[in-house]
């Protein structure tokens, strides 16, 4: 059964009929072809579909779509502004936290989640809050390093290293 829903989704409006039921993930690979969010367990427990609703992290294949109406939804695809990746984009890039990239959405996505509500995070902290995101590849000390690297960017307010992706 659709419904007609309006949907906020990396600062674009969407009008949209879909069903509620559906899953987050699908609506936003199938339907908006954003594709950066990745399908991995279907269970919520891997994180690598992880996005966040108004500024927590989320998994979207265990999200339905009618939980998002009325919030704010951030994708992979909507961290950078005005062509300039987000600071933990370009930490990820500085400190090559990916292998394989199949989890690296997910783990940005998580991790600028920690940094928005908590901008100086200890190990422990960062160790604690990523639990839930799966990198088969191992690169774990690389993502802790890149979220640290990024909160000292944020901190400091700017970020010389930041690539410019336009």
């Amino acid at each position: 059964m659709s419904a007609t829903m309006e949907l906020h989704i990396n600062d674009v409006s969407y009008c949209i009929d879909a069903d509620p039921a559906r899953s987050l993930l699908n609506f936003l690979r199938e339907d908006l072809d954003l594709t950066g969010s990745k399908p991995g367990c279907g269970e919520g427990e891997c994180g690598a579909c992880t996005v966040l609703i108004d500024g927590h992290p989320v998994r979207s294949c265990i999200t339905l779509v009618g939980d998002a109406v009325g919030k704010q939804v951030t994708t992979i695809e909507g961290l950078e502004q005005d062509g300039r990746l987000h600071p933990l984009q370009a930490a990820f890039l500085e400190v090559d936290a990916m292998q394989c990239s199949y989890c690296t959405a997910g783990m940005i996505m998580s991790g600028a989640g920690l940094l928005q509500t908590n901008s100086e995070p200890t190990l422990q902290e960062i160790i604690g809050f990523m639990e839930g995101n799966i990198c088969r590849c191992g690169t774990y000390p690389r993502i802790i390093a890149a979220i640290r690297t990024a909160a000292m960017v944020l901190k400091e307010g700017s970020d010389e290293r930041d690539i410019n992706i336009k």
